[in-house]
């Protein structure tokens, strides 16, 4: 656990590129280049925002593994390897921890909508297989399920690498909650938008923030400035963003903001894997206007 204390900051969660159906391995050691050159602290692979659930086993744990030997050491690399299978977990798991990734980042498995207890034994079983420290991706709006202050009490007890969380929930009482019963060492990351600034003014560690894909040395610079006691030039920061931060979610993420990336040239190709789809027409007329009027484009006043 001795790289526990560098991840923190701003570890975006980094897209998926794919190319003919097939994932662009290549295109995505580009965009971990970009993350590293723009000052992002962190990479994490295979959030959310990765489309996970499009993909193999096998193209996570590959993911995984360009991350860290792109990046080589220079910036901290969490690994998301929660699934709705506990056997799926504990291989993404294994393949992450072994891979040598600073820290793993677990969802509450989705669909189920699992009793309490349940969490708490899948997650003492998951974190039975290795010394990484890990994260609860906390995301009831995608999986159903809350985690308690109690379940989080009882793995804070019972399991010596539990860290910390990814809080993906407009409640800002939660995470006070948190840190008074878990302690101020707790890691929590930021994972809407929306809270940014507001959560980490009281205590929150770092971003794992879509947005990140697309401004990410503005998010690096807005931890800074709160780290920096800096509020006047956080909040400055976090209001440029607004348009963006709320551009993420005018359609399911990561439609638009892969629209977005391909429009800037971060990347070859605007694909998912279906269910998930293409921004349509419409949407990328209204993303455009958002671009334009952050002065992204080119000609474009900022």
């Amino acid at each position: 656990m001795s790289n526990l204390d560098a991840v923190k900051g701003s570890i975006p969660p980094v897209v998926t590129p794919f190319r003919n159906g097939a994932v662009d391995y290549e295109a995505y050691a580009g965009l971990i280049e970009f993350q590293v050159a723009e000052g992002s602290h962190g990479i994490l692979v295979n959030g959310t925002t990765a489309e996970p659930s499009t993909l193999t086993t096998e193209e996570r744990n590959q993911l995984v593994d360009i991350a860290i030997e792109t990046v080589g050491g220079r910036v901290p690399i969490v690994a998301a390897t929660g699934s709705q299978s506990l056997v799926e977990t504990k291989q993404l798991t294994t393949h992450a921890a072994n891979a040598g990734v600073d820290a793993l980042l677990v969802v509450t498995p989705y669909y189920i909508r699992p009793p309490q207890r349940g969490l708490i034994e899948y997650y003492l079983e998951v974190a039975s297989q290795h010394d990484t420290p890990w994260m609860i991706y906390h995301i009831p709006g995608r999986t159903a399920i809350n985690v308690t202050l109690d379940s989080m009490q009882a793995l804070r007890e019972k399991s010596p690498t539990f860290v910390g969380m990814k809080h993906a929930v407009n409640d800002l009482g939660f995470v006070t909650e948190c840190f008074s019963a878990l302690g101020d060492d707790f890691k929590i990351f930021v994972g809407l938008e929306e809270l940014s600034f507001p959560m980490m003014t009281i205590g929150a560690c770092g971003l794992m923030n879509a947005v990140g894909n697309l401004r990410p040395g503005v998010l690096a610079e807005m931890c800074q400035a709160v780290w920096d006691s800096d509020l006047k030039r956080g909040r400055e920061l976090h209001q440029r963003l607004l348009e963006i931060n709320q551009a993420v979610f005018y359609d399911t993420n990561p439609i638009p903001m892969k629209y977005m990336m391909k429009k800037l040239g971060l990347m070859p190709e605007n694909e998912h894997r279906l269910p998930m789809m293409s921004a349509t027409p419409e949407l990328e007329q209204r993303l455009d206007g958002v671009l334009q009027r952050a002065g992204l484009l080119k000609g474009a006043t900022a």
